[in-house]
């Protein structure tokens, strides 16, 4: 049977750690706590669990805390996981029958994440399978009976474990705080980090959020080592902060350069609200119609779903049409 050391990282987690411990400490053959700060009871709860709990000065960089508890696992795998996580009856049953059966040569298991959408994370999807259990030592082989090499790529197995993701609440600003000041000494953010601050901010962001992100991402604009899809995302960010200032040249400057690189239901939101906003509801339902029916989201999945059939529902409520407003609306209310 393969062993298990269960990594986390944790702060201020005493509402919720001894559940996500509960539910996982009878499957595990090590746990470590690493703690970057608490100040309320955590460490105490998870010293009820385990002797292996460490202090790790915080330094604004979760990979750091992260490698530090990694660097501290003795057992075969590791298994990474948050204070808001829980694996219920089945998935333990599931995790289980996973060790007994795990072949040596893998080196990543995924599980599916689950329970996203009910709280406002970052991700669009439901469900989705992430890596969680990763081999401590990897061995590597030469392959191949003739211009032999060694194997490089990891071995990944697909689970059908999930975990449920359970977050107290919502860690928007604490996210979007990361990425300022990030931006703001002059780090460069790589492709997935650029999508996941503009994600960020379509679906959790409030309005100061996308102003002070707008100087970022409109040099992302300029930039010309940023891909077409980065650009795109970019210029969404800098339209819907210009359109709160109430810059117009800017908002329909960017706007349009999504349009022009074939656009997408985020921009189609923003020129649908725009329109609505002034009144002008034969062109606002044009927009939200091409949201939700003609064009695909790249931030916020809603912005290709509830988002323009509320917005179409207000068109049509604004013009008289109760009928048109309430089957909107209905439909709305099946994308929720």
């Amino acid at each position: 049977m393969a062993t298990v050391s269960l990594c986390m990282i944790v702060k201020n987690e005493e509402k919720i750690l001894a559940r996500c411990l509960d539910s996982m400490a009878g499957l595990m053959d090590e746990i470590i706590i690493v703690d970057t700060g608490s100040t309320d009871a955590t460490k105490e709860i998870a010293a009820r669990y385990t002797d292996k709990v460490y202090d790790f000065t915080w330094v604004y960089d979760f990979a750091a805390a992260r490698n530090f508890a990694f660097s501290l696992a003795s057992m075969e795998y590791v298994y990474s996981a948050d204070a808001d996580e829980v694996l219920d009856q089945k998935n333990q049953a599931a995790f289980l029958r996973l060790k007994e059966t795990l072949l040596p040569e893998i080196d990543i298991v995924q599980m599916f994440y689950a329970n996203q959408l009910s709280f406002g994370t970052i991700y669009n999807y439901d469900r989705e399978l992430r890596p969680k259990l990763f081999k401590r030592l990897r061995t590597f082989v030469w392959q191949g009976a003739i211009h032999e090499q060694v194997g490089l790529e990891p071995v990944i197995y697909d689970s059908e474990i999930e975990i449920q993701h359970m977050p107290e609440s919502n860690h928007k600003d604490r996210d979007l705080a990361a990425f300022v000041r990030l931006t703001q000494r002059g780090v460069t953010l790589d492709k997935r980090l650029h999508n996941l601050y503009a994600k960020e901010l379509f679906i959790s962001g409030e309005e100061q959020d996308f102003l002070i992100a707008a100087p970022f991402f409109e040099n992302s604009c300029q930039d010309t080592e940023r891909s077409l899809d980065e650009i795109k995302e970019a210029a969404c960010v800098v339209a819907r902060a210009a359109r709160i200032a109430d810059d117009m040249a800017k908002f329909f400057k960017y706007a349009m350069k999504v349009v022009a690189c074939e656009g997408c239901a985020e921009i189609c939101c923003e020129l649908g609200d725009y329109y609505l906003g002034r009144g002008d509801i034969d062109e606002a339902i044009v927009w939200y119609y091409n949201a939700a029916y003609e064009t695909e989201s790249i931030l916020h999945v809603k912005c290709s779903g509830e988002i323009p059939l509320l917005g179409l529902a207000a068109c049509y409520k604004a013009a008289g049409n109760e009928e048109q407003a309430a089957e909107y609306e209905r439909l709305a209310d099946g994308q929720a």
